[in-house]
């Protein structure tokens, strides 16, 4: 997501529009506030899904919210506990925006450990421009090991770490597909966690050269070009926006997705024409397939970037999707 919905005639000026100031140190002042919302580890409060905050790295001030599905607690008691899918999740907000800590993503993440009756692990991950690319996906590839040290009860209990997939949203997608590259190439560092697939929604990439759906939707409400031209200009390194961690074609596409292809993960790619990336996500699921990794695609008619964010029925109808997706993958 980009952070902030866009009038229908966006502003010239995308840093006006994403009500951020620059200043002189590379920091930027974030004027838009984005709700938070508090866990609730307290199994006796009435809420289908338990949540809690656990520290991941002080020194950069990150940190996971875990997700536990009620019924988990009330089976324990009985001899057929089965333990439950993890999903290591990534938040959007174009790299700049949002917390794991965020209403809106409490909000979707809580329906999401319900309805797939899954945990989730959503992590905290440092922000650009204050820190730059690739300082999420350092972030997000430590929450991976974590887990796997981690003696957190929740996870010891309820979790399989055998059956665990790597998800993100917009900016996140960019995050879990960057973090399954790089831990395709040690997993044997990361057991008894074992990657299954990546779940990429509406994942945020771009390039030097517009695509035709960015050329339709220029000035999209959710996404339009400046704003996404602003986020790269933030995040990414000092580089042209066909560095690889903006655009996964270069030089056709990374070596890692032939390890991708040996361990059999699955991926899914999200998306739908009404976005300005779908393009990107179209290109990016040829190229992997071209690679020989398992895809599936979800592609839909209209929509918007993020559309299960603002559309609960939208969201609903992933969720069931996601749920065959895991099964279907866990068994393979």
């Amino acid at each position: 997501m980009s952070g902030q919905i866009a009038p229908s005639n966006p502003p010239a000026d995308p840093y006006q529009l994403l009500q951020i100031v620059l200043n002189s140190d590379g920091t930027i002042t974030r004027l838009g506030k984005f709700p938070n919302t508090p866990a609730t580890p307290d199994p006796n409060q009435p809420t289908p899904v338990l949540s809690k905050d656990i520290p991941l790295n002080q020194s950069n001030n990150t940190w996971v919210r875990i997700y536990l599905p009620r019924q988990a607690l009330d089976n324990s008691s009985t001899s057929t506990t089965t333990k439950l899918p993890l999903i290591v999740y990534y938040h959007g907000g174009g790299f700049v925006f949002y917390s794991a800590a965020s209403t809106e993503l409490q909000h979707n993440c809580v329906n999401m450990a319900k309805d797939l009756n899954v945990i989730i692990v959503s992590v905290e991950y440092r922000l650009a421009p204050e820190h730059r690319l690739p300082a999420a996906y350092d972030d997000a590839v430590e929450a991976l090991h974590w887990i796997k040290t981690t003696q957190d009860d929740w996870l010891r209990e309820y979790a399989d770490l055998s059956n665990t997939f790597i998800m993100g949203i917009s900016a996140g997608g960019n995050i879990a597909y960057h973090a399954g590259l790089r831990v395709a190439v040690e997993v044997d560092k990361l057991e008894p966690l074992v990657i299954k697939g990546l779940i990429l929604q509406h994942p945020f990439f771009g390039g030097s050269q517009r695509t035709e759906s960015e050329l339709r939707l220029v000035n999209d409400k959710i996404l339009p070009q400046s704003v996404s031209d602003a986020l790269w200009e933030l995040s990414l390194p000092i580089a042209d926006r066909d560095h690889e961690y903006s655009n996964p074609t270069v030089g056709g596409g990374s070596q890692i997705l032939e390890k991708i292809k040996l361990l059999g993960w699955r991926v899914l790619v999200v998306g739908c024409d009404g976005d300005p990336l779908f393009d990107r996500e179209v290109e990016l699921a040829k190229l992997m397939e071209e690679k020989g990794v398992l895809v599936v695609r979800r592609f839909s008619e209209g929509g918007c970037h993020g559309v299960e964010h603002y559309e609960p029925s939208k969201a609903e109808e992933l969720h069931v999707f996601l749920k065959d997706f895991i099964l279907a993958s866990s068994v393979a």
